[in-house]
């Protein structure tokens, strides 16, 4: 039986891979350049309020490294802690980017754990939506607020697996499931990943995809990670499609119990 996948499908732009990496954090331009070629990924999001777009300094500007031609770049709102911070620097992006309206919605409660506003997240994805922004927007695993966003008309929701940064893996699939099950517009995996099995886990899950900076950036060789990450990425995407054996209480041998010899 052959099952065949759509490509993922966000804001009307189609992409086939379905890992979108970060650009922080790695050891310098070259490295990001070489890792993010490793990943397969078509998506690349960067913090518009830390981020060289070509000012000047002794790195290269991101542009260079992640060329428009070849990526489609996510800039979002790392670094912003109410809505207004946030509207204005999704503003600012599109100045930059010559009209770009795509961007990544994250608006953080506090310093400690970067955990979600979603007050703040709502309001601002209010906003931006009604200013003609295609709004992929970072939030908790409460499968209410998610419904909310989507009610708003953010073009996907993105609950966190773990604190950012932390490597923790996916805490609560048991919310995410919920979320996914109830969702019209793709999910995404974003924060917490920190190997490849909690990427092929989510995607096991159903996500539609998996987004990662700190998984990759902080690994030993971030470019053997990005690699792995991918194939995991594409590893339980097949998985979810093929659809995974019952789980049973007792064992169930995998050949005949008739005809054996000596029967």
């Amino acid at each position: 039986m052959t099952i065949s996948d759509q490509p993922l499908c966000i804001a009307g732009r189609e992409f086939t891979s379905r890992l979108m990496v970060g650009t922080g954090k790695y050891r310098d331009a070259s490295e990001t350049a070489v890792a993010l070629e490793a990943s397969g990924t078509e998506v690349v999001t960067f913090a518009v309020r830390r981020t060289d777009l070509g000012q000047g300094n002794n790195e290269p500007p991101l542009l260079e490294v992640v060329p428009p031609s070849r990526y489609t770049l996510l800039p979002n709102t790392a670094g912003c802690y109410d809505a207004r911070a946030a509207v204005r620097t999704c503003r600012l992006a599109r100045e930059l980017l010559n009209g770009h309206n795509l961007v990544k919605l994250e608006v953080l409660g506090d310093e400690t754990t970067l955990y979600p506003n979603v007050v703040e997240t709502l309001k601002a994805a209010e906003a931006l939506i009604a200013d003609g922004f295609d709004v992929m927007a970072y939030t908790s695993d409460d499968p209410i607020v998610a419904r909310e966003l989507e009610a708003i008309g953010c073009c996907a929701i993105m609950p966190l697996g773990s604190l950012i940064g932390s490597g923790c893996g996916i805490q609560n699939p048991y919310n995410i499931r919920l979320i996914i099950e109830r969702a019209t517009v793709p999910v995404l995996i974003d924060a917490g990943i920190g190997t490849a099995s909690e990427a092929a886990y989510a995607m096991e899950l159903g996500c539609d995809a998996v987004l990662m900076n700190s998984a990759i950036a902080h690994a030993r060789s971030p470019v053997i990670m990005a690699r792995a990450m991918r194939a995991a990425v594409e590893a339980g995407r097949d998985a979810y499609l093929a659809g995974r054996m019952p789980c049973r209480e007792q064992a169930e041998p995998s050949s005949p119990m008739v005809g054996r010899l000596g029967d």
